[in-house]
């Protein structure tokens, strides 16, 4: 998308079609909004075992997340487009094993998945390489049922994304989501936001993954986001600045993950650095922060306060950390 201005007034403009087309918020208000819907891009994935052989997985930052809140026992369903491949079917039948509903997912004939491949270093630390352009997952909100896929997202009760999420779409794809997100607000649901910032997914367009982050964050109600990202994209010298930029755009509730750090917690008058309760020595750190969010929503969700949330999450990352690969086997998941 390099070159191709991301237009914000046309988001307003799509605020205006939904409602004409009856995607109303008021019409939500009155049903019962119970359930988190994960928004993004689930994807094939390979890592490397110890013997040096890859191993066939699934994995997606947002779909991690969504497969942690699930096992924690929250009905969670995931949006977005698949193929209609036996890649893609194995997808759908691990969402479905986990207890994440499918019928935000859309299969598109003739497509597949996205994949990756994950090397870790003897540290645990992970690197990337992608094959996803033709992802249908990139297409998701111009597909015919892109209206069904609103309705469904408008009435939930967490709408879940990332950074990552908004660097697959398309302007076209970006204002539609982004109005979905705000007339699923004014009916009751709650906007949670990873930035997940991945400089490679915006190709080099830092003009454009600004203006996009800055659209979204005006339509965000919890933002869980790594500092690390924030420091390359906004140059935020310290946690507490990221706090500050994040606070100006009426976000409530922040909880910035610091790697094996810490966590920097701020909601309502309180703001306090949580560490990590016990540090590991990681295996791959593929999914650490992605089910921190986990932990920490899940406790969220039971009423739990956000500085006890932020060790919820950490307990759980630590776990993750511990096991290769993005998802760790159920076996081996015990969520508090």
């Amino acid at each position: 998308m390099k070159g191709v201005k991301f237009d914000p007034p046309r988001v307003r403009l799509q605020v205006h079609i939904f409602r004409k087309l009856k995607f109303q918020a008021t019409a939500f208000m009155s049903q019962q909004r119970t359930r988190i819907v994960s928004v993004g891009e689930v994807m094939i994935e390979m890592a490397r075992g110890s013997d040096g052989r890859f191993a066939q997985a699934c994995g997606g930052d947002t779909f991690n997340t969504a497969v942690y809140l699930a096992r924690a026992g929250l009905p969670v369903s995931y949006a977005t487009a698949l193929g209609n491949d036996p890649y893609s079917d194995r997808i759908c039948a691990l969402a479905t094993t986990e207890g994440i509903t499918t019928d935000l997912i859309v299969r598109v004939p003739g497509r597949m998945p996205g994949l990756y491949l994950i090397e870790t270093d003897e540290n645990g630390e992970r690197n990337f390489h992608y094959w996803r352009d033709s992802s249908p997952a990139r297409e998701l909100f111009e597909l015919p049922q892109w209206g069904a896929i609103a309705e469904g997202i408008a009435n939930a009760r967490i709408i879940y994304f990332s950074g990552i999420t908004l660097s697959l779409y398309s302007n076209t794809g970006l204002g539609r989501f982004l109005a979905i997100l705000e007339l699923a607000r004014q009916g009751g649901a709650k906007v949670v936001f990873d930035s997940n910032y991945r400089p490679r997914n915006w190709r080099g367009d830092l003009q454009r993954t600004r203006t996009v982050y800055i659209e979204a964050l005006k339509r965000v109600d919890i933002a869980l986001p790594t500092y690390e990202d924030e420091a390359l994209l906004w140059g935020d010298p310290s946690p507490e600045a990221t706090i500050e930029r994040l606070q100006a755009f009426g976000i409530g509730e922040i909880a910035i993950k610091n790697g094996p750090n810490s966590a920097l917690v701020a909601a309502g008058n309180i703001r306090e650095v949580i560490p990590v309760p016990q540090v590991v020595v990681p295996i791959d750190t593929t999914g650490a922060g992605d089910s921190f969010n986990a932990g920490y929503l899940a406790a969220r969700l039971s009423d739990v306060k956000p500085v006890d949330a932020a060790l919820a999450g950490h307990r759980l990352a630590n776990e993750v950390i511990q096991h290769r690969g993005a998802i760790m086997p159920q076996a081996a998941h015990a969520l508090h």
